[in-house]
């Protein structure tokens, strides 16, 4: 076996005994940012205390080396992309990263929740910077190759990903319908190295799954929240009302979070009235998203939700709590408390940044602390979901309360 890049192999050890999911994307190219695209707001920042000419002259000394000495020939065009990534990356924030135009168009092609590419979410930890498959989709080229939940990305057709932004690697992944990809992962549960040919795919993401249960209960499921999934609640919800639905479980476990357009739509389905998710700027000033008056669902609710909870996902859950719409289950979200911003260039280039904190309905900020349960529930290892099961006792106990009164 070829001996493998040590940040790699290190990341890969330290991975393995902390939470993965940091921040998320689907291979078919999600939208993760929690701003609902297209905010152009720039802050201003005052006069620069950057030296551009000190700057410049010292790129044309680090160009004039390359040139004389570098042994391959150099892509100019991949220097400067590299300058305006490395400027980025610079500010030490994970969420703030800069995309060439290829990326940035398929970001935004990607919001749509129509895409083409091989059927996986996936996470990166901002500590080790390694990619992890979270889930694999029911009839997807991944599911066919044989990638399992767990994966860790190791390379894209025999290219080393290991530390690449998350975004970058959706876009190295995506492509035509019937084209394929060779995928190298980790796999820890066999301590080696699986590589696959995976084929690309037209697939419009099902980021809603439903289903009715026992004596009354609706289960639904949100794995993120792209511009399909207010869409696709709603049908859940009037599939669920048809069927007799009195008690809701709304299973926001493993979801990284999206759009917040569609999260505030979402939990405006719940809510008559109040706020249900607030931001602030550097400079104090920023939106407020309130609910209307229409409520689609007005029975008890049980949320659960686990350290790979997040963004979105705590806005939701946040909200619901915070008005006692629903009782939380599981364990503590994971904490990104954070709005990016997209912000397009004339080039056709864009950056995402990092541009205020959002606060819950009881305005609190949740950013590295999380929401904590009502109900905290550890995962169980085994079949069952213990998780699960404590959720149906839960709202058991609240529709025999609503029935009673």
């Amino acid at each position: 076996m070829e001996k493998r890049d040590n940040r790699f192999v290190k990341g890969v050890l330290t991975g393995v005994l902390c939470s993965l999911v940091t921040a998320a994307a689907v291979i078919w190219g999600t939208y993760f940012v929690l701003s609902a695209q297209g905010d152009r707001a720039v802050q201003e920042s005052g006069q620069s205390n950057l030296d551009y000419v000190e700057i410049n002259e010292k790129l044309d000394d680090l160009k004039d080396m390359v040139d004389a000495a570098f042994l391959y020939e150099a892509d100019e065009e991949a220097m400067k992309e590299g300058i305006y990534k490395g400027f980025m990356s610079s500010l030490g924030d994970p969420y703030t990263v800069y995309y060439t135009k290829e990326e940035y168009e398929d970001l935004q092609e990607s919001s749509s929740g129509e895409y083409e590419g091989i059927g996986v979410q996936i996470s990166q930890n901002t500590d080790t910077n390694l990619i992890t498959v979270i889930r694999v989709f029911r009839g997807s080229g991944a599911e066919e190759a044989g990638i399992l939940a767990g994966d860790v990305l190791y390379k894209i057709d025999g290219v080393d990903i290991t530390g690449e932004d998350i975004n970058n690697v959706v876009a190295k992944i995506r492509g035509g319908e019937g084209t394929t990809v060779n995928v190298e992962v980790y796999r820890e549960s066999i301590k080696d190295y699986v590589n696959m040919d995976v084929e690309r795919r037209d697939v419009s993401m099902d980021t809603v799954d439903w289903e009715m249960l026992e004596n009354g209960i609706g289960y639904i499921q949100i794995t993120e929240f792209d511009g399909v999934t207010h869409g696709q609640f709603r049908t859940a919800l009037g599939e669920l009302g048809g069927q007799g639905m009195k008690g809701m479980i709304l299973d926001l476990r493993d979801n990284p979070g999206g759009r917040l357009d569609q999260v505030v739509d979402i939990a405006d389905d719940f809510l008559s009235e109040g706020v249900i998710v607030s931001t602030k700027d550097k400079n104090g000033k920023g939106s407020v998203y309130e609910a209307d008056e229409e409520v689609l669902f007005d029975g008890p609710v049980v949320i659960l939700v686990n350290g790979n909870s997040a963004s979105a996902s705590e806005v939701l859950a946040g909200a619901l709590k915070d008005y006692d719409k629903a009782e939380l289950v599981g364990t503590t979200t994971f904490g990104k408390g954070i709005v990016q911003s997209i912000i397009p260039l004339e080039d056709g280039t864009a950056i995402k940044i990092t541009v205020s904190d959002y606060y819950t309905p009881s305005g609190e900020n949740i950013h590295e602390k999380g929401i904590e349960p009502d109900m905290v529930v550890e995962k169980e290892e085994g079949d069952a979901d213990n998780q699960l099961e404590r959720a149906k006792k839960v709202l058991a106990e609240e529709l025999k309360k609503s029935a009673g009164r």
